[in-house]
């Protein structure tokens, strides 16, 4: 299913209402990772381009409905001013007569920034009369926030019933590299899967069972995976709760001809705060210590497989990569998944944050700008944001 692309609007010289993700990290007013700011220029860029008079709207934390000063997105405006090298119009309102009136005067090619959009009760109800006033600020309606595209709000949902809408080329790049894993995957296709918990990505594994030749498991939720296998895994994490469910994607992996891999070897210590970690086979964890990464053996084996694939999925670190003594087996993945000739696509901020920091991103083909919006997608599941948008 194709959705419409805003590269096949005719926007000179309309307003265009454009959906973006300005919702960074700040230390006071200072942005401390511009990601998804740069990520958004291509279609900000565009728009220009074609002479649309650009009116950005964005969300900012969780005000509730409240003016919160410390989520104002003056901080973004200023970047995305320097980034593009024009001024940004920031605008100290949501809707409302004054605000349409400083978009009358603006020119073709201009930028305006809405204040953020959860100051606004009504965003998140995804309230008509709010979807209405937005819509009545402009002609044309581009969602390129794809990190909010799981939700069913004002701006991301509810606007497409009061005008043309179409999807951003962010949007449009993450449906198409997702979309391609789950309908289209050059073949063998392997899912790295990590991450502390295995309930938070029960949908995903049980989405991508039968779709991948290849499920590697690593991070905490390999723990209750090798707790249903029958091992003791001593101190470390895991959901007993939810052995039953291991055993049930161990048993749909082998029924789908699909390869499942986990952990032979671990690195363990007493606490989670350790300089340093001891190396054991999975079959020998002692009861006083836990698991905090995957072993050597493991990494190299997780690495050769990689190596060989067309298509690599990665989700979640394979250990507690926030410590260096418990990064290795997060880096040997990094590092295999950048070295790989087949399609790569990465999500979830850890793994992002593991490929960005041994300055690998630029070897990926594709890095997930949305968490939730990118495991629910994987998950099988229609996302308001993109469903909103008319095919094409």
């Amino acid at each position: 299913m194709t959705r419409r692309s805003m590269t096949s609007a005719d926007v000179r010289g309309k307003r265009v209402l454009c959906r973006v993700d300005f919702n960074v990290p700040l230390d006071g007013n200072t942005i401390t990772d511009d990601t998804r700011i740069r990520a958004a220029l291509p279609t900000i860029n565009w728009l220009r381009e074609h002479e649309a008079k650009v009116i950005l709207c964005s969300h900012a934390g969780r005000p509730k409905g409240k003016v919160v000063e410390s989520m104002r997105l003056r901080p973004a405006g200023e970047r995305l001013a320097e980034l593009i090298d024009v001024p940004v119009i920031i605008a100290p309102d949501v809707t409302g007569d004054a605000l349409k009136a400083t978009i009358a005067e603006m020119s073709d090619g201009d930028v305006l920034l809405l204040e953020n959009l959860r100051f606004d009760p009504r965003e998140e109800k995804n309230d008509p009369a709010m979807a209405k006033e937005l819509a009545d600020l402009a002609d044309i309606y581009v969602n390129d926030a794809f990190g909010a595209a799981h939700r069913a709000h004002a701006s991301t949902a509810g606007i497409a019933d009061y005008l043309p809408a179409y999807l951003g080329l962010l949007m449009q790049k993450e449906v198409d590299s997702l979309g391609r894993l789950l309908d289209s995957p050059d073949r063998p296709f392997a899912a790295i899967i990590g991450g502390a918990k295995v309930s938070d990505k029960i949908a995903v594994l049980e989405n991508l069972v039968s779709k991948v030749d290849h499920l590697l498991i690593g991070g905490g939720m390999a723990n209750t995976f090798l707790l249903a296998q029958g091992k003791q895994i001593g101190k470390s994490l895991v959901e007993a709760d939810k052995v039953d469910l291991a055993n049930k994607i161990i048993a749909d992996a082998e029924a789908s001809g699909v390869t499942l891999h986990l952990p032979t070897d671990a690195i363990v210590a007493g606490d989670i705060k350790a300089e340093v970690g001891t190396v054991v086979s999975v079959d020998a964890i002692p009861a006083d210590q836990a698991i905090f990464d995957i072993g050597p053996e493991t990494a190299h084996a997780y690495a050769d497989i990689i190596l060989g694939m067309k298509t690599v999925l990665w989700n979640g670190p394979l250990g507690v990569a926030e410590n260096p003594a418990f990064a290795g087996g997060t880096r040997s993945v990094a590092e295999a998944v950048g070295a790989t000739d087949g399609f790569t696509v990465i999500g979830g901020g850890d793994s992002v944050a593991a490929i960005e920091k041994l300055g690998l991103a630029d070897k990926i083909d594709h890095i997930s700008t949305g968490g939730g919006a990118s495991l629910e997608l994987l998950e099988g599941k229609e996302l308001p944001g993109i469903a909103a948008i008319p095919e094409e």
